[in-house]
């Protein structure tokens, strides 16, 4: 009567082993010889001896399993068989231990280092090994969770669902892409629904690795499994087949979707065509759009803005005519988004006859131009020296009540400097000032630049200090443009103020702009002047530039100022910035 004992408790404490127990043949095999008092020593040792006639095998299958559970069978008292034997106690015991017994398998499992133990996962129900499941997937165990559910998938249960979304996401992330397409599929057919952001991730995924056959099939599926694709879905294949230079066969993908029914997103056909037009030109670009407008596609202005800034880009302004001359046979009229690009791009090569003629398009039509459209004409006209008609453009400006901003203004004081109009710039600056337009730190330094480069450093420290007095601090800009303008007019003394001002500000200032210094202070006889600035620059550049200061001296040296190059040297070499073996020579 011993051996039932033994098995009832065995089974009680380890009924994951329940079908090894049967294999074995506990409750007839190791009967005969099991005496009623035995301990789990005695019980193994049976188990050894049984070994000889063909059971070794098996035997060494359960010790090890009991090992890696850390089931220990109890010694059996004499006293208690009865109570053991008892269905009642047995059944009492079994409700009592139900919860502590599937937490001692979520925990005895997280610390198992091995997945081999199929039988603990086949012989839990749904519900233990979904508790499993999700220890798994909280602990970040991917692989070990993999495992578990294609485990669950051929036991017929379902496997928790967010459980199974993490570790979709989880796969994709260590680019396990096809792992992680079995775990989708289980989960579709269990019943599951993945989320959005959950397939575009393994569609991502796949198209990394260059699947785009999986990662089509995967996009063909999703309506069926009840989450549709959206144009991140699309986007990312078409991108993913241009990558790799199958333009034909993206377009073909999206003219098939879309006459499967597909929503004919102006962004994913917009995409398409971008990256046609750069691999494949424009022609063949607008064959694909009327391609696509038989599908059912529709352009709007984005589409055609597109279309227009990448020929204008190309500087291939009949590809830009024909571009827009299909825009407006379909009755479709541009933006003034897209005229800016057309103009913009019209300026900057010099067109001015077309810019004339698209200018006066835009009154015509219900896009009429804006202030972006008048800083552009500005801005360029400016640049190529066209004041008159930049003047012209800033009064039009006004009088149809379109308020200049600051960019404007920048715009053209910057034109008023370099055509050496500096008191015109004062006075529109003045102007500026009484406006609600302030003047920003750029609007002051292009009228100081102007001066300064007359080289009416009165009139430049002036717009100095009014530009300090109105809160704006000068930058670095600023402070090198009246820097080379004091150099350029020799007022050295005033030049090494504002070199110091620099310096105090934390300004970076250049080698160059020291070199310029010691020239023009040696060049009017200030070599002790010059020697501050070398401790200056010494003082505020560290220790390591006496290679840069023997190049300086050589340089001045160079231009005919010998005898200035070599006092100043001497001065180096008695403040121990240079060593007399680097002296000049």
């Amino acid at each position: 009567m011993g051996h039932p004992i033994i098995s009832q408790k065995f089974l009680v404490e380890a009924p994951c082993l329940r079908l090894i127990s049967t294999q074995v043949g506990l409750s007839s095999g190791i009967g005969n010889g099991l005496p009623s008092k035995t301990s789990a020593a005695h019980f193994t040792n049976t188990l050894k001896c049984r070994g000889h006639v063909g059971y070794r095998r098996t035997t060494f299958s359960l010790q090890c399993r009991a090992h890696q559970l850390g089931i220990c069978v109890d010694k059996v008292n004499e006293g208690d068989e009865d109570a053991l034997s008892s269905d009642s106690y047995l059944m009492g015991l079994e409700k009592k231990n139900r919860v502590d017994r599937r937490q001692m398998f979520c925990n005895k499992y997280l610390i198992s280092s091995t997945l081999s133990l199929d039988a603990v996962f086949v012989e839990n129900d749904e519900e233990s090994n979904n508790e499993i499941l999700q220890r798994f997937s909280s602990n970040g165990k991917v692989a070990d969770a993999s495992y578990l559910i294609n485990v669950m998938a051929r036991l017929n249960q379902i496997p928790h669902f967010p459980s199974c979304v993490n570790i979709i996401r989880g796969l994709v992330k260590i680019a396990r892409t096809e792992s992680a397409y079995e775990i989708l599929k289980i989960m579709v057919m269990s019943g599951g629904v993945p989320d959005i952001i959950t397939y575009n991730m393994l569609i991502g995924g796949l198209c990394k690795k260059g699947q785009l056959k999986h990662a089509v099939q995967v996009l063909d599926d999703m309506s069926s499994s009840g989450c549709p694709p959206d144009v991140i879905t699309y986007n990312t294949i078409l991108r993913a087949m241009s990558d790799n230079g199958k333009f034909d066969q993206a377009i073909g993908f999206w003219r098939d979707q879309l006459r499967k029914g597909c929503p004919p997103y102006v962004i994913s056909s917009t995409v398409l065509l971008k990256l046609v037009c750069e691999h494949c030109g424009v022609v063949r670009a607008m064959e694909v759009l009327e391609d696509l407008a038989v599908e059912g596609f529709c352009p709007d202005c984005v589409t055609y803005s597109m279309l227009i800034n990448f020929t204008c880009k190309k500087r291939n302004f009949r590809d830009t005519a024909m571009v827009l001359c299909n825009q407006l046979s379909l009755g479709m009229e541009p933006d003034s988004v897209t005229y800016n690009t057309l103009l913009h791009s019209l300026c900057s090569s010099g067109y001015w006859d077309e810019v004339e003629q698209i200018f006066l398009l835009m009154n015509e039509t219900s896009n009429p131009p804006t202030v972006i459209t008048y800083n552009i004409l500005i801005n360029w006209l400016c640049k190529y020296g066209l004041l008159d008609r930049a003047i012209d453009f800033f009064e039009q400006m006004v009088s149809r009540n379109f308020p200049p901003d600051i960019i404007t203004y920048n715009s053209l004081l910057r034109g008023l400097c370099k055509e050496e109009m500096t008191d015109e710039a004062l006075k529109v600056l003045y102007l500026l000032e009484d406006t609600g337009c302030s003047p920003s730190l750029i609007t002051y330094a292009i009228v100081i630049d102007g001066f300064s480069k007359e080289g009416c450093m009165e009139k430049a420290m002036g717009v100095y200090g009014r530009m300090k007095e109105s809160g704006i601090m000068p930058d670095v800009v600023t402070h090198r443009c009246l820097l080379y303008g004091f150099l350029g007019e020799d007022l050295v003394e005033e030049a090494v103020e504002i070199l110091k001002e620099m310096v105090k500000r934390k300004h970076v200032v250049r080698n160059t702009d020291y070199r310029s210094m010691l020239h023009g202070l040696c060049k009017n006889k200030k070599v002790d002047t010059a020697t501050e600035v070398l401790q200056l620059m010494h003082s505020g550049q560290g220790r390591h530039l006496k290679k840069v200061y023997s190049d300086i001296i050589k340089g001045i040296a160079a231009t005919g100022m010998r005898e200035e190059a070599v006092e100043l040297q001497q001065k180096l070499i008695a403040l121990n910035v240079l060593k007399e073996e680097a002296a000049f020579d």
